[in-house]
């Protein structure tokens, strides 16, 4: 696993894109597998607004779709916001679905909290959210961090409010090595992530989308300089002192006993050839701790699928919530 990123590394941005070179690229670049249908009925709510939770922070969520219909709750991945799900919002709000995503306390849209950056409080924070907005028999979808804060808030969730979970990239059951976990990795390799965010946030993000989170530094890789850019653009949103408290969050904090908890279906979804969360610390442990896991694992791909791969993740979690 290459957990060094390089603060030498520049990466060139390319912009003002005329109108004309626009519309001289194939369709084919911005389609979808099928057609997707995003015109509202007369029940659909339209919403990006917040909360205020117990302690004071606001946390910025978008809400789309009926009442009447399922709610799907996405939690997005450290250090970015609830537009990492943006793929997934328009695939799933198409099909029917009431999607919803927020931003993390500390991320994105959020207040910039410098407190209670911790798996204990994200999760609290999504039981208040979860109340305001009367989600009842939800699916809630985590990548990474998301994974992790899902995995801690099904275990906690009230009575009525889960119908299903999926961890994507996931970071449970913990991520850091310990004689617990003698295969996790060393806590060296976190103490780099800090010293590069403290060092130079903008160069680090950089690094970061442009290498291993979307496998952008394999040989047969295409980078991508939009996904790369939006990567930054959700990461630089975030309050630093947040992210930076996230980091010991998303790889110190042990889930196992949440995931033993859990009652209901979940789906668990990962590359195997993930850089960011290896498969064998992770996804291959978390399914012997579920009552109710399903593994699918993804030959060949890292750990930015639902942006890289997001046709193949949407048609299996379409599946997986019809099932």
């Amino acid at each position: 696993m290459n957990n060094t990123f390089s603060t030498s590394r520049r990466t060139v941005l390319k912009c003002g894109m005329g109108v004309a070179a626009m519309a001289a690229l194939p369709a084919v670049a911005f389609a979808q597998s099928a057609p997707v249908t995003l015109t509202p009925s007369a029940k659909d709510i339209q919403i990006m607004d917040t909360i205020t939770t117990k302690d004071g922070t606001k946390i910025f969520y978008k809400d789309w779709g009926s009442r009447d219909a399922q709610p799907v709750v996405f939690h997005h991945g450290w250090p970015l916001s609830a537009d990492d799900w943006d793929n997934q919002m328009l695939f799933f709000y198409a099909k029917g679905y009431r999607v919803i995503a927020h931003d993390r306390r500390g991320h994105g849209r959020s207040t910039q909290t410098y407190t209670g950056n911790e798996m204990d409080t994200y999760a609290a924070d999504v039981i208040e959210l979860a109340r305001a907005l009367d989600l009842k028999n939800a699916i809630h979808v985590g990548h990474s961090t998301g994974g992790g804060e899902v995995a801690r808030y099904v275990a906690r969730a009230e009575k009525g409010r889960v119908a299903k979970a999926v961890l994507i990239g996931a970071v449970p059951p913990v991520m850091v090595k310990s004689d617990k976990n003698p295969g996790g990795l060393p806590l060296e390799v976190f103490d780099g992530f800090r010293a590069a965010h403290v060092a130079n946030r903008a160069q680090f993000f950089l690094d970061v989308a442009a290498g291993p989170f979307f496998g952008f530094n394999r040989p047969d890789a295409k980078p991508s300089q939009g996904i790369i850019q939006n990567w930054w653009r959700q990461g630089m949103m975030g309050g630093t002192k947040a992210q930076l408290d996230c980091i010991k969050a998303f790889s110190e904090t042990d889930f196992t006993e949440d995931l033993k908890q859990i009652d209901v279906p979940v789906l668990v979804m990962h590359g195997d050839d993930d850089q960011i969360v290896p498969i064998g610390a992770s996804a291959h442990l978390s399914i012997k701790l579920l009552k109710k896991g399903t593994l699918k694992v993804y030959k060949g791909l890292g750990h930015g699928i639902a942006t890289i791969n997001a046709d193949l993740v949407n048609e299996d979690l379409l599946a997986f919530f019809k099932a």
